[in-house]
């Protein structure tokens, strides 16, 4: 997940001066990192129940509890595997840099989420030196989550079912990626038409793991992608980061348009609104996601200290959160008043992005902080490139379909 940029929390209090004693500060400094490991222990152990009981709560209504925690507790190891070593990917690489980072941070998150979790960040306490190190400390993370991510999905879909499609169920469909499909057609068990692999729980929590992956790969801001490609391209990195920020809220619209022209030529009309919304909603989402980690960032370096205008951190959030909320709570709403007002709300939203926001003119948030001037060299950008075409060969464009 994104490292944190370091900001003014880590600064030294007004009663640590430099006439400290070197004693005081050696005793000080053990006590915040004890203090430091039991939280980030605590979340650990709260995101490892949340994902197991959400699990549990999900089973299927014929299963047994007895089958239904076993399944959960593959799901919950398999997952918190791949996290622990895209996590630790980012800290030993930082380590080795010596870019002063704190333990992972994981994000308890039950019911909401399908996997139990957000992830979780690490906090870089000091500024990234050099290209070389923001390349290794960005990479390491999602390569060595992949290192355990993909052997589990080919191990998980060669274990998988196949069952007959049930097109009376409305189901939750998972999106494929290109290196999903390659992996299911070498290791998965053939599907003859009419039928579809059901996933078994280490293969899920593998489609989970290169799910996260691919989120962060998206080369915007300080998620893992941005890193990598602002080590490789340097500043202009921060006009791509735009594009592709505008771009996801374009898919957005597409995918929705998509479904909704579909539908019309079938003749089903606008009667499946409210599932194609929630079915591309995930696009939007993350742009203004990013768009609050971006402002977030700008305030933690000091460049501000709130949002332009009336468009601050709390309105974004309020605003995105509704607007999702809304979209599931009445997924089935067949009312036009709803869906006209929620779009009302929508254009309201990106109408404040445009005036005062990310698709304002000249703005800044999404810019990554400036590191060294050095070369990469060969190694490193084959590292690079290979690493972003991760992000094209996980890249799911509908990563849920209801």
């Amino acid at each position: 997940m994104p490292a944190l940029h370091p900001d003014s929390s880590d600064s030294p209090s007004p009663s640590v001066t430099p006439s400290t004693p070197a004693a005081d500060l050696a005793r000080a400094r053990p006590e915040r990192g004890r203090l430091s490991w039991r939280i980030n222990a605590a979340l650990f152990l709260a995101t490892v129940a949340s994902s197991f009981f959400t699990q549990v709560y999900g089973a299927g209504r014929d299963d047994t509890f007895a089958l239904a925690a076993r399944h959960a507790g593959q799901f919950t190891g398999a997952l918190l595997a791949i996290l622990l070593a895209h996590e630790f990917g980012h800290y030993i690489a930082a380590r080795l840099h010596k870019v002063d980072a704190s333990l992972p941070y994981f994000i308890p998150l039950p019911y909401l989420s399908p996997f139990g979790t957000m992830g979780a960040v690490i906090r870089m306490r000091s500024a990234i030196p050099t290209r070389r190190a923001l390349l290794d400390i960005g990479a390491a993370g999602p390569l060595a989550g992949l290192a355990l991510a993909i052997p589990l999905y080919a191990w998980g879909v060669a274990h998988s079912q196949v069952q007959v499609v049930d097109t009376l169920t409305d189901q939750a469909e998972l999106g494929e990626s290109i290196l999903a499909r390659v992996l299911e057609h070498f290791f998965g068990p053939a599907t003859p038409a009419g039928t579809e692999l059901a996933l078994s729980p280490v293969a899920f929590a593998a489609w989970g793991g290169m799910f996260v992956t691919m989120i962060n790969l998206l080369p915007v801001g300080q998620l893992d992608g941005g890193h990598v490609a602002y080590a490789l391209f340097g500043p202009r990195q921060n006009r791509i980061a735009q594009w592709v920020h505008r771009s996801m809220l374009a898919f957005f619209f597409v995918s929705l348009g998509s479904f909704v022209a579909r539908d019309v030529r079938a003749g089903f009309g606008l009667w499946h609104l409210g599932q194609h919304v929630n079915s591309s909603i995930f696009w939007l989402v993350w742009f203004e996601v990013l768009a609050v980690l971006g402002s977030l960032s700008q305030i933690a370096r000091g460049a501000r200290t709130e949002g332009p205008g009336p468009l601050n951190v709390r309105t974004r959030g309020f605003a995105t959160l509704g607007l999702a909320l809304l979209a599931g709570i009445f997924q089935d709403a067949q009312s036009p008043v709803f869906w006209v007002l929620w779009f009302v709300g929508l254009g309201m939203l990106l109408a404040m992005e445009v005036r005062f926001g990310v698709l304002a003119p000249g703005n800044d948030d999404l810019d990554h902080p400036p590191t060294g001037d050095d070369k990469l060299g060969v190694g490193r950008t084959i590292i690079a490139i290979v690493t972003l075409l991760f992000f094209a060969l996980l890249f799911m464009p509908t990563p849920i379909q209801f």
